[in-house]
């Protein structure tokens, strides 16, 4: 069941659901709406000849100031950070949806669509220009909507490598169990 924004308002007023820094009037009907952090991370493109799911790939940090902004050219692939620090119990579960008006200047947000029960930290954005013009992204501003749902019971809490997150973190997928079984 998806929360309103009743329920949400009650779980953050009894400190059961973190959301911080917030904005009251970010409280929509059945999400939050989260803003852009200052953190950015783009890929070296120069010094990777390829993406392998073994190893670890070279990405260059940036960090812009308050409400200052980055271009993300046409056609081109950025991670970036949430403002907000985000900590679920163990019997929510969310999930990240682009906000419309984003997504209406072809600017596509994703965070691989889920957010594990008792998941804390910041929420790693992964962002796409499918315009052929830059566009412009500017801290603080609102991004995407995070939509929770209560569980059908409490379960064990997330505790992956991405647990505890403070900035945007690149791909740690050559973490996985399967890349043991490969080598």
């Amino acid at each position: 069941m998806i929360l309103s924004s009743q329920t949400i308002r009650h779980y953050l007023e009894k400190e059961e659901l973190i959301v911080t820094p917030l904005e009251h009037s970010h409280i929509q009907p059945a999400s939050v709406d989260l803003t852009l952090g200052s953190h950015f991370v783009t890929l070296e493109e120069h010094s990777t000849g390829r993406l392998s799911m073994r190893e670890s790939a070279s990405y260059r940090d940036i960090y812009i100031g308050e409400q200052e902004s980055i271009i993300i050219p046409p056609h081109s692939f950025m991670l970036a950070t949430t403002k907000e620090w985000i900590k679920l119990p163990n019997y929510l579960t969310a999930f990240v949806e682009g906000r419309s008006s984003i997504g209406r200047m072809g600017l596509f947000v994703q965070n691989a669509g889920w957010v594990d029960p008792g998941f804390e930290g910041r929420i790693t954005l992964e962002l796409f220009n499918a315009n052929r013009s830059p566009i412009e992204l500017i801290e603080g501003w609102r991004i995407c909507q995070l939509v929770m749902a209560e569980m059908d019971q409490p379960t064990t809490a997330y505790s992956g490598k991405y647990a505890g997150q403070s900035s945007t973190t690149p791909s740690a997928v050559y973490k996985d169990v399967e890349s043991h079984l490969c080598k």
